[in-house]
C-alpha cells in the first residue's frame, strides 16, 4: 500500500507486539488499511524498520526490544503516547516456542522462558496500556492465543500451556477491565508464517488436506479477525476466544 492509497485516519491508535512479520504484521496491515496509526514491536531492529517502511512510516512507528522486558513494555507504550497521543488497542502477539519435546523431558527453564514471553509479557503490556490510556478512555485488547491452548498439543506442550494461560488471562482482564475495555482472544490453527514453518514446510499440500477449507491460514485471516474485534461491530463481545482454524476442529472425533 503506497502513501497515496492510504485511507483517511480513523483517529484510533494500536500497539501490536511481535509485528515485524507473520501474524503480527498481518494485524498491522489490517489496522493501517482502515486508517489506524500503529506502533509495532519486535526483537530485530532491522526487520522492524523494514516493516515500518512497508506499512507506511507516516502512520507507523517501531520500538525494538524483548517482549518480556518490562522496560521495553513501558518504552513502547510511552513512545506510542508521544507519537500519537493515545493507545486505543493492544494486540498481544509476541510469542516464542523454542522447544519440541514430550512433557516429561521439558527443560523447566525453557518452560519459564515460554511463559515469560507468551503470557507474562501480555499482562505487562496490558497493565501499561491500561494505565497510560485505556483506564480513562476505553479501548480493546486482543490476545493471540492458539488452538494448541484449547486442545492437546503433542511435543509443543509448553507452548500449548502458555496459550491456555492466554485464554484465561483474556477472561480475567475482560472481567476486570469492563465496561470500558473489551478483551478477547483469537486462537488460530496453523498459519503460514516463519514461526510455524516446521509444521508445514515441504509438505504444505498434505498439511492443508486435513483442513475442511483445504488450506492453511494466512496472516491476513488473523488480521481481519483482529480488525473486527477492535471495531464497533464487536462492541458487545468481550471475554471470548474466537477460534480461527479453517474448520480443523470439525474433524475432532471423526474416524
Amino acid at each position: 500500500m503506497t502513501s497515496t492509497e492510504l485511507p483517511e485516519l480513523s483517529g484510533r491508535v494500536a500497539l501490536i507486539t511481535g509485528a515485524s512479520r507473520g501474524i503480527g504484521y498481518g494485524v498491522a496491515e489490517a489496522l493501517v488499511a482502515r486508517g489506524d496509526r500503529v506502533c509495532i514491536t519486535g526483537r530485530n531492529e532491522d526487520a522492524l524498520k523494514e516493516a515500518v517502511e512497508k506499512l507506511g512510516a507516516d502512520r507507523v512507528i517501531g520500538v525494538a526490544g524483548k517482549a518480556h522486558d518490562q522496560a521495553h513494555q513501558a518504552a513502547a507504550v510511552e513512545r506510542t503516547m508521544e507519537a500519537f497521543g493515545r493507545v486505543d488497542f493492544l494486540v498481544n502477539n509476541a510469542g516464542t516456542n523454542p522447544v519440541f519435546a514430550p512433557m516429561a523431558e521439558l527443560d523447566l527453564e525453557v518452560v519459564r522462558k515460554v511463559y515469560e514471553t507468551n503470557v507474562v509479557s501480555a499482562l505487562g503490556f496490558a497493565q501499561q496500556t491500561w494505565k497510560a490510556w485505556q483506564k480513562e478512555n476505553g479501548g480493546a485488547i486482543v490476545n493471540i492465543a492458539s488452538v494448541a491452548g484449547i486442545s492437546a498439543s503433542p511435543f509443543i506442550g509448553a507452548y500449548g500451556m502458555s496459550k491456555a494461560a492466554m485464554v484465561n488471562l483474556t477472561l480475567q482482564l475482560a472481567h476486570e477491565f469492563a465496561p470500558g475495555v473489551r478483551v478477547n482472544a483469537i486462537a488460530p490453527a496453523v498459519v503460514k508464517t516463519k514461526f510455524a514453518s516446521a509444521l508445514y514446510e515441504g509438505r504444505e499440500a498434505e498439511a492443508a488436506a486435513a483442513y475442511p477449507l483445504k488450506r492453511l491460514g494466512m496472516p491476513s485471516d488473523i488480521g481481519g479477525t483482529a480488525a473486527f474485534l477492535t471495531s464497533s461491530q464487536s462492541d458487545w463481545i468481550t471475554g471470548q476466544t474466537l477460534v480461527v482454524d479453517g474448520g480443523i476442529f470439525l474433524n475432532a472425533g471423526v474416524g
